[in-house]
């Protein structure tokens, strides 16, 4: 069983170089001190912060200042560009008609990184 995730929650992301923080909207949620997330919280820059600095060639602005720097690796800031929703989350618990997002959901980057959860935020609320 696996923990839900809130609002605050801490993110990681394999290309990134710092941690991010989850914001989670409170329209139509299920509240403890924090509003819980759903699998449709993939929104960058509202849901999903940037990791500092981005370290994929796949980003044009890392491959183009890699490039400049004659081929050793320059980082240049993050932003996310998502690719779909998390995933798996927990279909047995709907938040707002939507699975809930859960610890062991991962989310993927269009530059090739993989975001998870290192903090879910919360410690008592457990969905399969």
């Amino acid at each position: 069983m696996g923990f839900c995730v809130c609002g605050g929650a801490v993110l990681a992301c394999s290309f990134g170089m710092a941690p991010s923080t989850m914001n989670v909207l409170p329209a139509a949620r299920v509240m403890s001190a924090m509003p819980l997330a759903t699998i449709m919280d993939n929104v960058p820059m509202v849901n999903i912060m940037p990791f500092g600095m981005c370290s994929s060639l796949a980003n044009p602005t890392v491959a183009s200042a890699t490039a400049a720097a004659l081929g050793a690796l320059t980082p240049m800031p993050c932003v996310p560009v998502i690719a779909g929703p998390w995933a798996p989350g927990s279909p047995t618990v709907l938040i707002g008609g939507k699975p809930a997002l859960n610890n062991s959901s991962k989310l993927m980057c269009a530059y090739g990184g993989v975001i998870q959860i290192s903090n879910p935020g919360t410690t008592n609320i457990q969905v399969k």
